[in-house]
């Protein structure tokens, strides 16, 4: 009997006892590949030996000090770290201790610089449909997820939402990506006129959408036309990291790979390789100019931010992740990944795409192939291909409501960037398998 309040209440979830390398293994000794590093989380893999002298060197010194009161060594090092690795004008870290908190926190910078600059009336959030961005409050409101949106719609804040970049489904035939992107960036441009063309402040979007979509990246000159429209409304441009980035589609920050830079961007998950809870928020040189020239204060902070151990951590994971062949080997590793599954997979009735970026890949669960027709709901595929997974020693990451929050599936892959030859191709074998017995069993119904 267990006294947690567990995601879903009653399961009878296999208690991780170790972790090391790729896998983990539970209490009664069966082991996991972690194909999705739990939610895209440990990106070097488990009980990796720099990181955690990493964090036994920085228990020695301090294991924790108040920000109100001190900055550390730990907490410096990593700034200057992330901030060396961003380009200009990303010169300057708030840090949180996870995703959400980032999130809230970018949220309440955006509102404050506009504050401290003379513009109060910029109020709205515009992000997008089927996009996930938290769930606290303020991300969940954000978020365009409707699934999780559902039940707390009435306490959440006001936000705005317009289509996402969903290529497989939404561009219409014959039409050009460019053309496609541009309609989208129309659309954004529409909804900022329709509220006000100086009461937006913010637009919010992951560069390659995560748990929600599975790792659908946007088409090519895309996020230029939504810099543009931010451009020309002053609105400012949050991407949303905290999933794709931290080198997980082969560059450190995802938005690299799109030649435009936000005002805003959000890091976590990778950031610390599931080592501590840690997060960052990196903000352009005007925003912190604002806040410091205004009122010479950020209005935000919660008690663990800047934890010591924690960055201690992240600094070392992002050391090693900046490292010469270790983005190499991410999208050599990505793309024998993509291989794989377009061998094992790419045939089937059931599986309508293969997408993503880098060691982030998404398949996309399809009734017909032809028609796009997602399979009934009530079959809850994504939760029957988890647990054929596991029986098949591989942690992933499905998830349904891929097209509306009710209806689609699909699975999210995020393996460590550490994996070898062998081990994508055991991910390839055991998901592959998993999905083919789980989609053969359901058209047979």
């Amino acid at each position: 009997m267990t006294r947690i309040l567990h995601r879903s209440i009653g399961a009878e979830l296999p208690r991780a006892a170790s972790g090391r390398g790729v896998t983990i293994t539970d209490g009664e000794g069966r082991s996991y590949i972690d194909g999705s590093g739990g939610a895209a989380v440990s990106c070097l893999g488990h009980s990796h030996p720099e990181v955690l002298e990493a964090m036994r060197a920085q228990m020695e010194r301090i294991s924790y000090a108040h920000t109100s009161f001190f900055t550390t060594d730990a907490a410096e090092d990593l700034a200057d770290r992330l901030t060396g690795l961003a380009p200009d004008p990303l010169d300057y870290v708030y840090l949180v201790s996870g995703g959400s908190e980032a999130v809230e926190a970018a949220l309440k910078m955006a509102r404050q610089y506009f504050v401290e600059i003379g513009q109060p009336q910029r109020r709205h959030i515009i992000a997008r449909r089927q996009s996930y961005h938290g769930n606290t409050i303020g991300a969940l409101a954000t978020g365009g997820n409707a699934m999780r949106r559902a039940q707390f719609r009435p306490i959440l804040p006001e936000t705005h939402h317009v289509s996402p970049c969903y290529a497989y489904r939404d561009q219409k035939q014959g039409q050009s990506p460019e053309a496609y992107g541009a309609s989208l960036a129309d659309e954004l441009e529409a909804k900022i006129r329709e509220l006000g063309e100086d009461k937006v402040m913010a637009f919010v979007a992951e560069p390659v959408v995560g748990a929600t979509l599975g790792a659908v990246p946007p088409v090519t000159g895309y996020f230029d036309r939504v810099r543009e429209v931010c451009d020309r409304y002053g609105v400012l441009l949050i991407l949303d990291e905290v999933m794709c980035g931290m080198g997980r589609t082969g560059t450190i920050f995802a938005f690299e790979q799109e030649g435009i830079v936000p005002d805003i961007v959000t890091i976590a998950k990778g950031l610390g390789g599931g080592f501590q809870p840690i997060g960052a928020v990196l903000l352009s040189d005007r925003i912190y100019q604002a806040f410091r020239q205004g009122s010479g204060l950020f209005q935000h902070g919660h008690t663990y931010i800047g934890h010591p151990i924690a960055t201690a951590a992240a600094n070392k994971v992002v050391e090693i992740l900046a490292r010469d062949g270790m983005m190499a080997h991410v999208i050599a590793m990505g793309e024998r990944l993509q291989a794989g599954l377009d061998a094992a997979l790419g045939q089937s009735p059931y599986v309508g795409d293969l997408r993503g970026r880098g060691l982030f890949r998404g398949i996309e669960i399809v009734a017909d192939k032809n028609s796009k027709t997602p399979f009934d709901p009530g079959l809850k595929l994504h939760a029957r291909i988890k647990k054929a997974a596991m029986a098949r020693g591989l942690l992933s990451y499905p998830m349904g409501g891929t097209i509306d929050g009710i209806r689609g599936d699909h699975v999210l892959l995020a393996p460590p960037y550490i994996c070898s030859d062998l081990e994508i191709d055991q991910i390839v074998e055991r998901i592959s398998g998993a999905i083919l017995d789980v989609t053969g069993q359901a058209a047979a119904r």
